[in-house]
């Protein structure tokens, strides 16, 4: 082998910025192909998989920020750390000095200054990463501005999935905190957990209570959990590799780089394929992780349930990103008071997730709005259902009211698309203009003539979006009952037709940059 093929290969296990490693990619298939066959041979020895399993995945995540995998090597320590004190400062404090053991037992006031000291902490290490990655400069543009000063940002690079790994290490020390659960013993163990590579860098955010448990139990792959597997890794990489990036490459990104190019039309069908492309990105990834994860031996929950059949925007919150939904529903709305302390109160903690939950997303003035839109929706909603509690039950009056529901909830969510997707405000105001003054209707059949792979993509992408469950579950169980051999064929014919619609350049997860 000569010396150009060896430094090649050798650039493989190397960090590229410009090809981070994701599950869409050439790379990976054959990464995770060598990963199952060596993972196949040790997966009966309990702390060889554990080991080999959190190397790969440390590994896989150099591979997407390089350097910055010492963060997820931090916060595994910190927190595991910080778990282990707070569990142990229940009862005692003990330590040794030379041969000598000492054991303070410590005063019901003390104990909770201990524990609340170190779960502050483990609060503090964790969010002071996300708020230097991901906020400094925006913090710092709004005092340069009140400060009649220049701003000119910090060159600050934001590591791949810093939001998602946090939030999961983070619900297992305030887990432990709560006494609902107990920290392990070794930390070897526990960066299993953070660092498990399929959902490590865009979720699903994964509870310890949930999957912690697993890791110590025998690894069994049932023929069920082989074709659901294969069956969500191939709707995975439908929705993301050609669907998703497909209609964002030539139509959404165009569009919202420069919406005054285009007519009102134009942009209203931008908006509705971002909503789609946003949809399908995401929700491929986590159909990927789940899928993989099953391949393994591991279960995940389920992280997106058709959010756009929803008929209001308390059902969407429901169905769209439900791991991460529920997580600042556990940590953040119960803790701030939940709807424990009165409907006023309930509605202020409600809008106050909402926009912390956006500023999660994003440091930018429209993420916020997006936030509070959905805080603002939520409450009215709330306050909507508490007024009008009767049921209607004639099928005649139903069914029209639902789907006058269903329309303004998916309208409502498309429309706070535009300022999650748009670079700034000026872009957002474009967009409106466009829509509401320049919508330009007759050029209509041009424009399918214009755009027909597109067209045909997005229709079909929603089609199948609002296909009855019923319809997935009988792909599944066909899928389940396919000869290994055939799902291997249909696994290469899916590859082929991604080659077929993928770009020059990799396509990166949207959710990476959050």
């Amino acid at each position: 082998m000569g010396e150009f093929e060896l430094e090649k290969l050798w650039s493989v296990f190397l960090y590229n910025p410009k090809e981070p490693l994701i599950f869409s990619s050439g790379l990976f298939l054959f990464l995770f192909t060598a990963f199952l066959l060596i993972y196949a041979a040790i997966h009966k020895n309990q702390r060889a998989k554990i080991i080999f399993v959190t190397a790969f995945s440390l590994f896989f995540y150099y591979k997407s920020s390089g350097f910055y995998f010492v963060l997820l090597v931090l916060t595994t320590l910190v927190d595991f750390t910080m778990a282990k004190l707070i569990f142990k400062t229940e009862n005692d404090i003990n330590f040794s000095l030379g041969n000598s053991k000492f054991n303070f037992l410590l005063s019901d006031s003390a104990v909770k200054i201990w524990r609340n000291l170190f779960l502050i902490f483990s609060l503090t290490f964790n969010l002071g990463i996300l708020f230097y990655f991901k906020y400094t400069n925006f913090f710092y543009e709004i005092y340069t501005t009140l400060s009649n000063q220049k701003f000119e940002a910090f060159d600050i690079f934001l590591p791949v999935g810093v939001s998602f790994f946090t939030f999961q290490s983070l619900s297992y020390t305030i887990d432990v905190y709560r006494r609902n659960l107990k920290p392990l013993n070794n930390p070897i163990d526990y960066a299993f957990f953070v660092s498990f590579f399929p959902q490590l860098v865009a979720g699903p955010i994964v509870r310890a209570s949930d999957f912690i448990a697993q890791i110590f139990k025998p690894v069994v792959v049932t023929k069920e959990m082989l074709g659901r597997g294969t069956f969500l890794i191939c709707i995975g990489l439908i929705k993301k590799a050609i669907i998703s990036d497909y209609i964002g490459i030539n139509y959404v990104d165009r569009i919202f780089d420069n919406p005054t190019l285009y007519s009102g039309l134009e942009n209203l069908v931008g908006v509705y394929g971002y909503a789609l492309q946003i949809y399908c990105d995401f929700s491929g990834y986590s159909d990927m992780a789940i899928g993989i994860a099953l391949l393994l031996g591991y279960h995940f929950n389920i992280n997106f349930n058709s959010p756009y059949q929803s008929i209001n925007i308390t059902d969407f919150w429901r169905r769209w990103h439900i791991s991460l939904s529920s997580w600042l529903r556990d940590y953040l709305y119960i803790s701030l008071g939940g709807n424990r302390k009165g409907k006023i109160r309930m509605y202020i903690n409600l809008f106050v997730t909402m926009l912390l939950g956006g500023l999660w997303h994003g440091a930018a003035m429209r993420f916020i709005i997006w936030g509070a839109l959905h805080g603002i929706a939520l409450i009215l909603h709330k306050l909507f259902t508490s007024i009008f509690t009767f049921k209607i039950k004639n099928v005649f009056v139903k069914k029209p009211l639902n789907l006058l529901s269903w329309v303004l909830t998916f309208h409502f969510v498309c429309f706070c698309w535009i300022f999650f997707r748009a670079e700034n405000m000026q872009v957002v105001s474009q967009v409106l203009n466009q829509i509401a003054f320049a919508f330009n209707g007759q050029i209509f059949m041009d424009f399918i003539k214009g755009y027909p792979v597109v067209l045909i993509l997005m229709a079909l992408g929603f089609l199948f979006h609002f296909t009855p469950s019923s319809f997935d579950f009988s792909i599944e169980k066909m899928i389940v009952q396919t000869p290994l051999f055939l799902k291997a064929i249909i696994l290469v014919l899916l590859i082929m037709l991604v080659v077929q619609f993928r770009s020059a350049d990799i396509q990166p997860f949207i959710y990476f940059q959050f």
